[in-house]
């Protein structure tokens, strides 16, 4: 296996609702990712397509499937393909936008995510590589962007330097090994990205979000 695919069935693909795993499913999971960032209430939900995305979201169901994972839907759940009416009965703004310019993330299935709130505004650039997987290659909050290196599961931790590095030694006495990791500076704040072998429990993530000002698991 490689760092994209954990297991087999990683490339066999999910189990779902729609057409297509790299444009449905995966899609759907660039969609949750992006909802797993914004705090809050969303109102408007805009989606940037390029190159493959950008020529077969229609036909494939990649605007219901990523609107689905906005709401906060899985890959089986029988609303998948009615997420875009329940999204406007909600009061939600939907724009779809596709773009004839090359991926600015490097990948031919690249859905770019914006979600809007009153009070915060956040952007996830994700592709769909094959079999439901994907892969999140930067995101945007804060006014801040941040470059990822794609794979998941990815934890994405804010705070002062000394807690993130404490915040490392707890994944590890968890037994979840780090397999990628990066720190940057971010205005009075570090970011430390951590690429992990595994999801890493709710009960470890309550003790993380203790030491962070922030904590993100895509």
């Amino acid at each position: 296996m490689t760092a994209n695919y954990r297991s087999v069935f990683d490339i066999i693909g999910p189990t779902m609702i729609g057409p297509s795993s790299s444009h449905t499913a995966g899609a759907v999971k660039i969609g949750r990712a992006a909802r797993k960032i914004f705090v809050g209430q969303f109102h408007t939900v805009q989606v940037d397509y390029y190159e493959s995305f950008a020529a077969t979201h229609k036909g494939h169901g990649t605007d219901y499937a990523i609107i689905a994972g906005v709401l906060g839907f899985k890959e089986d759940d029988p609303r998948v393909p009615d997420a875009v009416t329940i999204a406007r009965d909600r009061g939600i703004k939907i724009v779809f936008i596709e773009h004839t310019i090359p991926s600015p993330i490097g990948h031919p299935n690249t859905a770019i995510v914006t979600l809007e709130g009153h009070h915060e505004k956040i952007k996830l650039a994700g592709c769909s590589i094959g079999g439901g997987t994907i892969e999140v290659r930067q995101i945007e909050l804060l006014g801040q962007r941040i470059k990822l290196r794609g794979p998941l599961p990815t934890l994405v931790c804010m705070g002062p330097r000394k807690n993130l590095l404490l915040a490392e030694e707890k994944l590890k006495n968890e037994h979840i090994n780090v397999l990628h990791k990066r720190l940057s500076k971010f205005k009075y704040e570090f970011i430390q990205e951590l690429n992990t072998d595994k999801l890493t429990p709710p009960q470890t993530l309550n003790k993380l979000a203790q030491m962070c000002s922030r904590i993100i698991e895509l």
